[in-house]
């Protein structure tokens, strides 16, 4: 698939049920505007995503990946969100490591108030994710 300016980038987006959904879900009620290639995944803690889970949509076809959480501090689950900065931080290092550009996949924190940031930051991941580019590396060829 060749970059071209009619190309939009697919992404999931693992959004934490307490904060992240939360906030998406404002984002929505508010009627708040962006892209409609994010594809949410709501998950009770960003602490219990498996960083395969990020290789394994990247490997289905996603052009990039979100884990969002709750603020430091604030998890419902007390450190679930210090857990998956640790993980994702391996994440990083490991996708580097096969030569998938690490920007394909982010990290955020959003809380349940912040519809407006969420909004913003969707627009942001869909902009980077299409300076990147279409994802090649990692996925698999389906015949």
């Amino acid at each position: 698939m060749e970059k071209t300016s009619n190309w939009e980038p697919k992404i999931v987006a693992f959004l934490c049920n307490w904060c992240s959904y939360a906030g998406a879900d404002l984002a929505g009620v508010s009627r708040l505007q962006y892209g409609t290639n994010i594809r949410i995944i709501r998950v009770p803690c960003s602490g219990r995503i498996n960083p395969l889970y990020i290789v394994r949509a990247l490997q289905n076809g996603a052009d990039g990946v979100l884990v969002s959480g709750c603020h430091p501090g604030d998890c419902h689950y007390i450190s679930g969100n210090l857990v998956a900065k640790r993980k994702f931080a391996l994440i990083k290092r490991l996708l580097t490591y096969i030569g998938i550009e690490p920007e394909r996949a982010q990290f955020s924190w959003i809380s349940a108030s912040e519809g407006n940031r969420f909004a913003a930051l969707m627009n942001k991941v869909i902009a980077d994710i299409k300076r990147i580019g279409p994802s090649k590396k990692l996925v698999k060829d389906v015949y």
